[in-house]
């Protein structure tokens, strides 16, 4: 059997953690169209009977601009470095810049041994796959080239076998039944966050942080949960509230449906909206809204 820690790393908003939930078969890392969706390392387990593939979904790099995202960067290199092997992923329907071949030349320098996932083949011309191939070797990117698309699926079973094949022999490392080490409680506060990213798009920055205050299942199985969520700015607390808080009825019965999926129960949910000016860069806070250094 072969089985292995698999490092997903790439600049933000690459499609890293749809190309994990794809291949798990679960959703274990939120997604939306803005970057810097993904804050921590997320483990996504892949079992099969011949083959077990721990992914480690990273968030994505780009320069730091707070302390939250220096907390961000730190994480992803971490998760680079205790992993039998990276993937990195790329947009291809971005292009290549020179940014990009010095970031893989970064990762490529190294012990790990790598290969490139690369993304989103499905808004691009076909054409340009074997350009960029090209533009990729001519720059001294020696390493294989996956194109993907996981929202069509396409090639996602070619890659996962490819993963499995770079696996060190070995028994597998996690239990058959887990797909991810995160709990209910946290992934309850992605969701949340991932709902209000989808909804608001632009209109909210990505100072937002989801404080969950109760966690409860009561006897009657309805899970009981109570949950703050964090802004930096007043006019940024009237947006998610919305006008007599539509807006922020709305987001939370989108999430509530998710949670009771996850869940497998009903959810009694109340949310509330709080103002934290700056607290990206204040630990004490970090710390309080499960961000640790």
């Amino acid at each position: 059997m072969k089985s292995g820690f698999i490092g997903v790393i790439g600049k933000a908003n690459a499609g890293k953690s749809t190309l994990v939930n794809v291949l798990v078969g679960e959703k274990v890392s939120i997604v939306s169209p803005k970057p810097q969706t993904t804050r921590d390392a997320v483990m996504g387990v892949l079992t099969k009977p011949e083959y077990q593939l721990v992914f480690m979904d990273t968030p994505g790099i780009y320069k730091a601009q707070n302390r939250l995202s220096d907390m961000m960067q730190k994480t992803a290199q971490t998760a680079a470095k205790d992993v039998d092997f990276l993937l990195f992923v790329h947009d291809g329907h971005g292009g290549i810049s020179a940014d990009d071949i010095q970031l893989m030349q970064k990762y490529l320098s190294g012990k790990i041994p790598m290969a490139i996932a690369y993304t989103k083949i499905d808004i691009m011309p076909k054409e340009r796959i074997l350009d960029d191939v090209k533009t990729l070797y001519e720059n001294g990117i020696t390493c294989d080239v996956l194109p993907v698309s996981a929202r069509k699926f396409t090639n996602v079973s070619k890659l996962e076998a490819y993963l499995a094949d770079k696996m060190p022999e070995g028994e597998k490392v996690i239990s058959d039944d887990i797909v991810t080490d995160r709990s209910d409680r946290f992934m309850i506060s992605e969701i949340m966050r991932e709902k209000i990213l989808l909804k608001f798009g632009q209109e909210v920055p990505h100072g937002i942080a989801i404080c969950i205050n109760t966690f409860e299942k009561q006897e009657n199985g309805v899970y009981d949960i109570n949950l703050d969520v964090i802004c930096e700015k007043q006019n940024h607390k009237a947006i998610l509230i919305g006008k007599q808080g539509a807006a922020i009825k709305e987001v939370s019965s989108f999430a509530r449906k998710d949670m009771e999926k996850l869940l497998g129960a009903k959810v009694f949910l109340t949310t509330y909206v709080k103002v934290k000016e700056d607290w990206r860069n204040r630990p004490n806070l970090l710390k309080d809204f499960g961000y640790e250094e």
